[in-house]
């Protein structure tokens, strides 16, 4: 299917407030996305169908695109001059997305390998019940009961090992009978994917109270983890009973040429679509009203997580509490009333619509935007780990390392590339903005190529790159992403007021050599489209990736804010003197240009409309 030359597609995203289509086209030099759609998300009441916003969306791209898709409430198909499609594909969180109940042995082997598999087929973990965290059964029992996940997946033990304990988790399972999120109509679904000595009497268990599906064991040994199986099984469950379950699903099934994927499935195919295509390592985040997603993929492992508790609008409270206003007003220059701004935060979780009205505003929704990356960004790092409980062969540097044993494999200064979407870093007034909070929430190390997803888009395109990789691949750099540019950050502690680095650029107008202290933001003018030689040389004790002191020469790519060097030291450590922290921030932001002089009457247009719901929450 994959080889063959679609003339038009359309793939729509079905989300849990609003159902987005997009329109794509083949066109002489490759595919181009044509138009985009959106309406409000129809699975509840009063409509409970979920086609009827898809109808209405893809109505939208009708009128916007000129070309004729509808016949009625039906799709025309094949695509002849400006009517209909090839192709129709979909993806979906309606609803409120797939929520799984993770069950393993050991909270940091088993069960950490089971949550790593449910993230990864685009769920929500709910919860991760394990026989060593700290619960006594009832409190599990009483715990399955309360939340009523879609799913239950149970692991635990390798091949040959554990079994005793595996059935234990499985009967309080069985004792709990959890109904299913959207009713007793359906038995609810179970996955095994533990020790497969165990399977006859987790058959024995499971079978009369539930719809077992037993699969490849997650943790075969000690020293290799297998995830795919169990992926894959989750999102067949995901398609065949808990979406039949939904409201219209059934018609909408029936339309499409391939699966509907969950939604931060889509997401995550198509960062890893992008790494292998590409060769790259990446890491992407979507920060959305509720929820912070992120996703990454290192030397070929992908590891996705969600912050359920850290997003801009209904969860701001929750980042609040958890980074701490001092955390959020360290990035705001000037001197604010907490009191007022803790108000503000407070109005943002009643009214998410709503968007700053004032500069300060403005720099503190971006302090909270900041806070909650980064915190997502550490729950990521922690659980993007390689194998627990395995015998690693240590040096004498690992034997002082705190982390010796759960090492991460998100290494900063190995990344190429870091995408980021949501509100507010695709519609930030200014593309500066975006990029600095990419930089001061993620603190890349090495060159780092920064990027935005203009409208969202990945979620189609996530699917499309199932059935047709190289259409996908044109249509998100071509149309899809927008290029920020190119980060260079020199690993290193800041020690003020000595040389770090030397710069010497081939720059498209010509050549140019730069010296650069500690404590630095500079912007090097590289539009999008261009290139430039940089051979950069550490001074002082910083690397910028080959090591200590070594030259690093690289071809950086241009973008809507240039070439970016920032020279603040890792890890970031902002003064704890206001006045010094203040001017600094100054200092910065007038580099990148991200915010207008108060004084200054010429203000840039914005990049996105202001005036809309998505453009905060």
């Amino acid at each position: 299917m994959s080889d063959r030359q679609f003339k038009r597609v359309l793939a729509t995203d079905c989300g849990s407030t609003t159902t987005k289509a997009i329109l794509i086209e083949r066109r002489g030099d490759g595919y181009h996305l044509i138009a985009r759609g959106e309406a409000p998300t129809t699975v509840e009441a009063p409509y409970e169908d979920v086609t009827r916003g898809v109808l209405n969306a893809v109505a939208e791209v009708e009128e916007l695109s000129g070309r004729r898709l509808l016949d009625g409430d039906s799709l025309i198909r094949p695509a002849e001059g400006a009517t209909g499609t090839d192709l129709y594909l979909s993806t979906s969180s309606a609803g409120g997305g797939l929520q799984i109940m993770v069950v393993g042995l050991v909270r940091t082997m088993t069960a950490e390998s089971a949550q790593r598999a449910a993230l990864g087929a685009g769920a929500i973990v709910m919860d991760v019940l394990a026989l060593d965290d700290g619960r006594a059964p009832h409190e599990r029992i009483e715990r399955m009961r309360q939340l009523r996940p879609d799913m239950i997946l149970i692991s635990g033990g390798v091949d040959g090992g554990e079994q005793r304990r595996v059935v234990e988790m499985a009967e309080l399972v069985a004792a709990a009978n959890p109904t299913a999120r959207l009713g007793a109509r359906y038995r609810l679904p179970i996955i095994y994917a533990g020790n497969v000595e165990a399977r006859d009497a987790i058959r024995e268990t499971l079978e009369p109270v539930s719809e077992l599906t037993i699969t490849d064991n997650l943790r075969p040994t000690m020293d290799r983890e297998s995830l795919q199986p169990t992926r894959m099984q989750i999102q067949e469950l995901f398609l065949h009973h808990v979406m039949a379950q939904a409201p219209g699903y059934s018609s909408l099934m029936s339309w499409t040429d391939a699966d509907i994927m969950p939604t931060p499935a889509a997401v995550g195919n198509m960062m890893q679509t992008i790494a292998r295509e590409r060769g790259i390592n990446v890491v992407g985040v979507d920060i959305g009203g509720a929820t912070t997603d992120v996703f990454s993929v290192f030397s070929g492992r992908f590891n996705r997580t969600v912050s359920a508790n850290l997003g801009m609008s209904y969860s701001v409270s929750n980042v609040l509490a958890e980074a701490g206003i001092e955390n959020i007003l360290r990035w705001v220059p000037e001197d604010v009333d907490r009191g007022g701004i803790i108000n503000q935060i407070r109005n943002k979780m009643i009214r998410p619509t709503t968007v700053p009205q004032q500069l300060s505003s403005l720099q503190v929704e971006h302090g909270i935007a900041r806070e909650a990356l980064r915190l997502a960004f550490e729950q990521h790092k922690q659980l993007a780990v390689g194998l627990k409980g395995v015998q690693q062969e240590r040096d004498i540097a690992d034997a002082f390392s705190q982390e010796a044993g759960a090492r991460t494999m998100v290494e900063m200064m190995e990344l190429d590339l870091l995408v980021g979407s949501g509100g507010v870093l695709s519609h930030a007034p200014r593309r500066s903005q975006a990029a600095m909070m990419l930089i001061d929430a993620f603190a890349p190390e090495g060159f780092t190529e920064l990027a935005v997803d203009s409208i969202f888009m990945m979620p189609q395109l996530g699917v499309l790159a199932d059935v047709h990789p190289q259409a996908a691949l044109e249509v998100f750099f071509r149309d899809c992403l927008i290029r920020l540019g190119t980060c260079l950050a020199p690993r290193g502690r800041y020690q003020p007021g000595r040389r770090c680095l030397h710069l010497s650029m081939q720059l498209p107008e010509g050549r140019r050599e730069m010296d650069l202290d500690w404590g630095q933001v500079a912007v090097i003018a590289l539009e999008e489209g261009q290139t430039a030689t940089v051979t950069a040389r550490p001074v002082g004790g910083a690397d910028v990736g080959a090591g200590r002191g070594r030259p690093v020469t690289r071809q950086v790519e241009g973008g809507q804010v240039g070439f970016i060097v920032d020279t603040r030291g890792r890890p970031l450590i902002l003064p704890s003197d206001g006045a010094q922290r203040s001017a600094q921030l100054l200092q910065w932001q007038a580099a990148l240009k991200a915010y207008p002089d108060i004084a200054d009457s010429s203000v840039a247009p914005p990049v996105g409309d202001l005036r809309t719901e998505s453009t905060l929450a």
